[in-house]
């Protein structure tokens, strides 16, 4: 079967510094880290071997991720001589914002989920990148793909995930169903590009 590849990225600037969201061409990756299925591994990847990251993608039947399609593809794109939106995805926090009606932060989710949380939160990644700390950056990046992936096939096992509500902090039973995508990627074709 074609790999399931769990990514997350850090970028070495913000949009304050890009002159806002729709200057997310201008971001610039400091590390993106993947899981893959087919390898049972943790990869990192980083500005200089991007190639390498948009040959892996290519080549998987699917990309999962928490607000990959708003934030981390379109900044990849830039390091790519394909676009990322001709590839299978499935972005967890679409799904949870489609069945339950809002956003919610990764962090909050793999908590509530898991009993698991973030090593560090997003500005904090330009911070560990400016200072020269990359060893930590790659080990906060693997975590949140670590969080990601366990939440993915928590979904998958049970359909669904519990949400809390940030304004009254009920949880809410969110039902999340991947079959589709899973039977879309049994009957992918060997190759998009």
């Amino acid at each position: 079967m074609k790999d399931i590849i769990v990514i997350d990225i850090e970028t070495k600037n913000t949009f304050a510094d890009v002159g806002g969201d729709e200057h997310i061409d201008e971001l610039e990756v400091s590390v993106a880290c993947v899981y893959s299925y087919n390898e049972n591994k943790f990869r990192s990847f980083w500005e200089t071997n991007m190639e390498e990251l948009g040959n892996l993608l290519k080549e998987s039947g699917l990309v999962v991720g928490f607000s990959i399609n708003r934030f981390d593809l379109p900044v990849l794109d830039r390091y790519f001589p394909f676009s990322t939106k001709a590839l299978k995805r499935l972005d967890l926090l679409e799904e949870i914002e489609l069945s339950f009606g809002s956003r919610i932060g990764l962090d909050l989710l793999a908590q509530t989920n898991i009993g698991l949380c973030k090593t560090h939160h997003s500005l904090e990644a330009i911070r560990l990148w400016n200072e020269g700390q990359h060893k930590e950056l790659e080990n906060y990046c693997q975590n949140d793909v670590k969080l990601t992936k366990d939440l993915y096939e928590l979904a998958k096992d049970q359909g669904y995930l519990l949400v809390p509500d940030k304004k009254t902090g009920e949880i809410a039973k969110v039902s999340l169903d991947f079959s589709r995508v899973i039977r879309d990627l049994e009957s992918a074709p060997s190759s998009l590009f």
